[in-house]
């Protein structure tokens, strides 16, 4: 009985972690480039009180075992593209494909997003491509982008090469910069920061250059990646999860009522 309330404790904890995955999911439906969670679990060590086996004069077929109960393994992240909204701004910017813009953070790490809602940053050396915490957008080189003349006049093209329009001519001229997009072989190990930032790290691999892949991502500006939550999914997760939680409680109260019991009659 011992053993029954700490399994179920183990559960309830278990399905509060999913319930506050599946909140911040529901909490971010509205986050540009926003890729939502799922909790994995896994079950905790098995005590085998009789294991199979098989001999001549006897055998069983079947373990006799008992488990204790779940622990919270992972959180893998859903990077299938969400919608794409259009907008007014030619800075804004989604990504069709599997890339990430590349960002040089504050503290000089450079730090890879989808979110593409950027802006025009004066600085002392320019007006430079930036994003809403005026963070550098950098380009394949990992340079940062800066912005010369009229930017009426600057266009993006879908394979993320910044040109700029002659306006006597009318002819686009190439500026020699172009959006930097990354790659990697797992991004499902890149580690969310906050700020729609993601980091990448040993498990991630180096971040490959989008063009030189076998399926280079496109650039489409005047829109915005919305998140790919979907409210009604999370919803039915969320009281699948909150079941489960009561249950894992009715066990718990359950077991306390059983070794109340087994206390009365040692009375």
């Amino acid at each position: 009985m011992m053993r029954s309330l700490w399994t179920a404790a183990s559960g309830m904890k278990a399905m509060q972690f999913n319930v506050d995955t599946i909140s911040n999911n529901l909490a971010n439906v509205n986050t540009i480039g926003y890729k939502k969670e799922k909790a994995e679990f896994e079950d905790i060590l098995y005590v085998s009180m009789q294991r199979a086996y098989s001999a001549e004069d006897a055998q069983r077929p079947v373990n006799l075992q008992v488990g204790h109960g779940v622990v919270a393994r992972a959180t893998s992240r859903d990077f299938s593209s969400g919608n794409l909204e259009q907008t007014s701004n030619k800075l804004d910017m989604a990504i069709e494909g599997v890339g990430f813009f590349a960002v040089r953070g504050a503290d000089g790490n450079i730090y890879y997003t989808r979110d593409g809602s950027f802006k025009v940053s004066m600085t002392d050396e320019g007006k430079m491509l930036a994003n809403s915490k005026g963070y550098p957008v950098l380009d394949q080189d990992g340079m940062e982008i800066y912005f010369d003349g009229d930017m009426a006049n600057y266009e993006i093209q879908p394979s993320g090469e910044i040109t700029y329009r002659d306006v006597e001519t009318g002819v686009s001229l190439p500026t020699g910069q172009y959006i930097g997009l990354f790659q990697f072989e797992n991004p499902m190990g890149l580690e969310a920061i906050g700020g729609n930032l993601y980091r990448s790290n040993s498990a991630t691999g180096e971040p490959l250059l989008d063009f030189e892949t076998e399926n280079p991502s496109t650039i489409r500006n005047y829109f915005l990646e919305a998140s790919n939550v979907q409210v009604v999914e999370e919803m039915v997760k969320l009281i699948t999860a909150q079941r489960a939680y009561e249950l894992n409680s009715k066990a718990i109260t359950t077991s306390d009522e059983m070794l109340q019991t087994a206390n009365n009659i040692r009375r």
